[in-house]
């Protein structure tokens, strides 16, 4: 039974005086209460009945919460119950959104720490990680750094993008992509219901413009293939191992980083093959690299250098860096020794750009098939019908191609490199008759 209210409301120093244990009515809002305990602290209660059911709602402690604060919660509480709405269920749904916001509430900063940290591990390169992350910080996290995901919207995303987006393309483009790509991840753990501010169909390819239409595509700056010869006379003649690491990606017409990724477990000397592992390999599928007699000539001295140094494990680098701190395995060579090497040497190139001379020669001064020429740089052959009735990877005709394109690049003559010197950087190690250019693999044992 609730107790009756008072005849008149009770003022402020009434209240401050009401010790009796138990409920005092103090009036002004039906049911509103002020509870006593045996210990003589003080509590605003509201007292309605929902159902028949008595229900007591706690306003707070007194004077925490004065007289007129406990009246003007208990008038709100009142007006919910005359809209059907029991004011105690409604505090307890609040409290349920709130633990719920606070559990799916992760800002972009945390998101993308947290993507890269469970993608890292199946990326080819240690590097990208750093690259995702400094890409994120320069660009992304100034704007988006502390905003819940759930909360990112269109406007945010083109603030990021729009001030960069024709000044530097290729930067812009792969920056939207791993936003897309955290925003994705942030969807699919329950962090953000909305879809993603950051897609490119059918959403920002609508209010920017395609990358290609923003900037021309540059190419890698290559030599031409008739300036080769030269070349390769003065690169032949050069000291350390950023030398002899691009005469051998130049011979192999492979990317630097699988010649400077290159170990000695990979490399079948006898059966003239270095097998690019799968990981390795842009493309993710293991590619057969055949071994012309300057490759294998230039790596039988780079066996006689590890042997030398006591690195004798299947995994220590072809070419180690000469910083390397590990005596066993070795270290890699940075991409940057490769390119001084070049501007060393004065040449207005890069290093993959001499995949394109070899692609070149390929098409102007040979006979070869465009797939066998396609092959030998790794690239994805044809459409998916032409590929199914080419499984294998022509490696014997690649032999042959890989062999006259190291006579070309040296002059017809391959370059003698045992011990690490040669009184004519480019003696022959071959008879180009007939007889002999059938009968090199006795050299090779």
């Amino acid at each position: 039974m609730i107790p009756r209210e008072p005849r008149k409301e009770l003022g402020a120093a009434q209240v401050a005086a009401l010790w009796r244990r138990g409920t005092n009515h103090v009036g002004g809002v039906r049911g509103l209460i002020l509870n006593v305990t045996m210990y003589g602290s003080r509590s605003w209660v509201l007292r309605y009945q929902v159902a028949g059911k008595r229900r007591d709602l706690g306003l707070g402690s007194y004077p925490s919460v004065t007289l007129a604060d406990a009246r003007e919660a208990a008038r709100a509480a009142r007006a919910k119950l005359a809209q059907g709405i029991d004011p105690i269920e409604d505090a307890r749904r609040a409290r349920a959104r709130l633990v719920a916001e606070i559990h799916t509430s992760m800002t972009f900063g945390e998101a993308a720490k947290r993507y890269i940290a469970s993608h890292e591990k199946g990326w080819k390169n240690a590097k990208h990680a750093q690259q995702w992350q400094r890409s994120l910080d320069m660009y992304a996290t100034p704007v988006l750094g502390k905003i819940p995901v759930r909360d990112i919207s269109l406007a945010m995303v083109l603030k990021v993008l729009e001030p960069i987006w024709a000044s530097k393309t290729e930067t812009a483009t792969r920056l939207r992509g791993r936003i897309e790509s955290i925003i994705d991840w942030a969807i699919a753990r329950g962090y953000r219901t909305d879809s993603n501010p950051a897609r490119w169909k059918g959403l920002l390819d609508k209010l920017l413009p395609a990358p290609g239409k923003v900037t021309k595509t540059t190419h890698f700056q290559a030599l031409p293939y008739a300036q080769l010869p030269v070349f390769m006379e003065q690169l032949v003649g050069q000291e350390g191992m950023g030398a002899k690491a691009l005469l051998f990606l130049i011979l192999t017409a492979a990317r630097s980083g699988e010649v400077r990724g290159a170990t000695w477990e990979e490399v079948d000397v006898a059966g003239r093959v270095w097998t690019i592992p799968a990981e390795r390999m842009k493309a993710s599928k293991a590619h057969r690299v055949p071994l012309s007699d300057a490759a294998i000539a230039l790596l039988q001295e780079m066996k006689a250098l590890a042997t030398a140094a006591e690195r004798t494990s299947g995994k220590a680098y072809v070419f180690p860096s000469p910083n390397s701190r590990d005596p066993e395995l070795g270290s890699q060579l940075s991409d940057m020794t490769l390119t001084a090497v070049l501007r060393r040497l004065k040449l207005e190139a890069v290093p993959h750009g001499f995949r394109s001379t070899f692609r070149d020669w390929c098409a102007e001064q040979t006979d070869y098939p465009n797939e066998v020429a396609e092959m030998a740089l790794a690239h994805t052959v044809g459409n998916k019908v032409e590929a199914a009735y080419r499984r294998g990877d022509l490696l014997a005709k690649r032999q042959q191609l890989m062999q006259d394109w190291a006579d070309y690049a040296l002059g017809r003559r391959a370059g003698s490199m045992t011990n690490g010197h040669s009184s004519d950087p480019l003696a022959s190690t071959r008879d180009n008759t007939p007889d002999q250019h059938n009968n090199t693999e006795g050299a090779m044992q």
